[in-house]
């Protein structure tokens, strides 16, 4: 055979780089409860459908002309199939150097990601990797200008196809970026810590000493801050629920969303919404069971769940198709609109409006949250740029007032244009303010010179509620119907039909760039 002497040295260098960073790093990785990045792509690709990019790459030694050993790159990139998808996949090994992203072989990242726009393909990061290295100066004679051949050209990625980010161990610096620069991020409990500088750096730049555990694990990144959507107990759950996240989603926005039968009737009606909302107002209920009722069975995957935890958000079919909801939740804040709570939600509209998914709002809406400490906050900017949000979208949107809509936060609602539909079940009150606090405003004189103040508050409130009933509002037009809850899912399956001859016609990126 003419060149069996030059495969038998490609097999001998692909051996090498199969061992990583060696027995003792391995080692190390497991020690810490980690797999390495090669049994990582194993247990999250199809079986068989890893095709590697630059396996060569890597820092190689000589004894004279002599290969002795080379030294893999800290990066594995390549083609792989999620639930027969094809998908761009990148992944950082430990082993090596930590996986410092300034000892990278080459611009493999860049590739990786330049693949995934040019191709339209989903992106998949896994990440377990450190920022840049002092060494690195060291063996490169000079320090260096901060700039990074891999980030150009995600801010494009980010509005054209999905991009998924794994936190699967200590992720410090650029990768801690690479986190957030992503449509959807995870990290496993008990092993992954997200910071833009560990407890070195910390302890350099203020004298604190502090554990990474403290400094980044899940509950300052997923509890604390939000910065990281969802939160897992193993690996093997993290890569089940990135395949469960990508399955809403087309491979681009030049693509429909992707049906699926769900054996669940359109035409399904549930007894139990007839009582999911108490009579009295102050009384709450379970959001989680309306959802269940009208969505497909078993289908809502929910998206950042401890954070803003006022709304409930996530993915969901209806009758087969995706689509994105929304639900107030009363157990929080009474629902109420907060900093954290607007913050989720607008990335969440950027996503659905990105890749054509219909929004489901069950509205139950008391405001944006008052008070001192929220003043502090900003939450007049933070209102303001939820408003903003919502009416840039323009997915087809319905609204489902199963509650209350008060004040600037209930106007979120709602969209002047595009395909809008709004009805109200008969539990539903709104207006521009609550009527308590409105009339202790409105008529704080008359109260005030009344004999008796709090009799005569309650008489002004009686009288204002008279006129709160639906019924009065849809007499006026001012909402298109009031339906009988139990009809909803019927409603919803047929607006979601209707939905799709409209996002057939906004494929393509979206007027408003994805801001992550």
């Amino acid at each position: 055979m003419v060149w069996q002497p030059e495969i038998d040295e490609l097999n001998r260098r692909k051996q090498m780089a199969g061992k990583m960073g060696g027995q003792t790093g391995i080692d190390v990785q497991h020690q810490r409860g980690k797999l390495t990045i090669r049994e990582r792509i194993n247990l999250l690709t199809d079986k068989g459908s890893f095709q590697e990019i630059g396996q060569l790459a890597g820092a190689a030694t000589y004894d004279g002309e002599k290969l002795v050993d080379v030294r893999p790159s800290n990066m594995v990139i390549g083609l792989c199939n999620l639930n027969g998808r094809k998908v761009v996949l990148n992944g950082g090994d430990f082993t090596v150097r930590g996986g410092a992203s300034d000892a990278t072989i080459g611009n493999k990242g860049g590739h990786a990601q330049n693949m995934a726009l040019n191709w339209r393909l989903p992106y998949v990061r896994l990440l377990d990797s450190t920022g840049g290295s002092v060494k690195t100066f060291e063996q490169i004679g000079r320090t260096y200008i901060p700039t990074n051949p891999v980030t150009p050209g995600i801010e494009k990625l980010l509005c054209i196809a999905p991009v998924v980010s794994a936190a699967l161990g200590s992720v410090a610096g650029l990768p801690a970026v690479d986190a957030c620069l992503s449509h959807f991020s995870l990290m496993v409990k008990g092993i992954s810590q997200v910071f833009p500088g560990g407890p070195p750096v910390v302890k350099a730049a203020l004298g604190i000493d502090i554990s990474k555990e403290d400094l980044g694990d899940e509950r300052t990144q997923v509890y604390g801050s939000g910065v990281i959507d969802n939160l897992v107990d193993s690996e093997e759950e993290a890569f089940d629920m990135i395949k469960q996240f990508l399955s809403y989603l087309p491979d681009n926005v030049w693509q429909m969303p992707p049906r699926m039968e769900t054996g669940d009737a359109p035409n399904r009606r549930e007894e139990k919404l007839l009582a999911a909302i108490p009579r009295e107002k102050r009384k709450i209920y379970d959001p989680y069971k309306i959802l269940d009722a009208v969505l497909d069975r078993d289908s809502f995957f929910e998206i950042t769940p401890f954070y803003g935890r006022s709304r409930v958000l996530g993915l969901a079919r209806v009758n087969g198709y995706p689509v994105g909801t929304m639900i107030n939740n009363p157990k929080y804040l009474g629902g109420s609109m907060d900093v954290a709570a607007g913050t989720k939600v607008i990335r969440f509209l950027q996503l659905c409006d990105t890749f054509h998914l219909p929004m489901i709002y069950f509205a139950d809406e008391p405001g944006f949250m008052v008070g001192p400490e929220h003043q502090q906050q900003g939450i007049v900017r933070a209102g303001a740029k939820m408003l903003a949000a919502t009416l840039r979208t323009r997915m087809p949107w319905i609204s489902i007032i199963i509650r209350q809509l008060y004040g600037v936060a209930g106007q979120c609602h709602d969209r002047p244009s595009g395909m809008f539909k709004r009805v109200a079940w008969p539990s539903g009150h709104w207006g521009s303010m609550h009527i308590s606090g409105g009339v202790s405003a409105a008529y704080r004189r008359v109260i005030a010179e009344s004999d008796d103040p709090a009799a005569k508050q309650k008489e002004i409130e009686a009288q204002l509620d008279a006129l709160s009933s639906p019924f009065r509002t849809a007499e006026a037009f001012n909402i298109e119907e009031i339906m009988d809850p139990r009809d909803t899912r019927p409603m919803v399956c047929e607006f979601v039909d209707m939905a799709q001859a409209i996002l057939a016609t906004q494929l393509g990126p979206s007027p408003t760039p994805y801001m992550p």
